[in-house]
């Protein structure tokens, strides 16, 4: 197997790991969730948010990829930003779903959505196209603070 392909590999792995691993840590309270918690309009079915979460944490990870193979720009502090947000958004479920501290959760979730910006801002300037990869998981987090928030408000 090349090198590159390894990489690239790798660079996926990570984020379908975090991910695995919050929802692993947070199955219980994602029961919870679905049974007990009163849920605000244009809430999807819960199949949509594995779907979702699986395609933005590959395009991240080959984002990441597409970053470290250049040679140029602000790596540093693209992959501290890159990392940074990552740990938020293992953090977000464990204190949404397990703790159910949904304010919390929320300023949380504005933090990951700010970071997630800074991360476009630091991938795009050594990679226009890891830059713009990340657009859809800005999205997705601006719908998800809609989600909690209104959660916050219904229960």
């Amino acid at each position: 197997m090349r090198t590159d392909t390894k990489r690239l590999i790798g660079c996926v792995a990570i984020p379908l790991l975090v991910g695995d691993l919050a929802a692993f840590l947070t199955m219980e309270g994602m029961e919870y969730y679905k049974e007990e918690v009163t849920k605000p309009a244009l809430t999807p079915p819960p199949w949509v948010f594995s779907v979702v979460w699986t395609i933005l944490y590959v395009v991240m990870g080959y984002a990441s990829f597409l970053v470290n193979e250049e040679g140029t720009g602000d790596q540093k502090t693209a992959r501290f930003l890159y990392f940074a947000q990552l740990f938020f958004n293992f953090c977000w479920p464990i204190v949404f779903f397990n703790f159910r501290w949904y304010l919390f959760a929320f300023a949380w979730l504005l933090c990951l959505w700010f970071l997630v910006l800074a991360t476009i801002r630091a991938f795009g300037d050594i990679s226009p196209k890891a830059g713009k990869l990340l657009i859809p998981y800005l999205l997705w987090l601006t719908f998800a603070a809609y989600l909690n928030f209104g959660v916050y408000l219904l229960n």
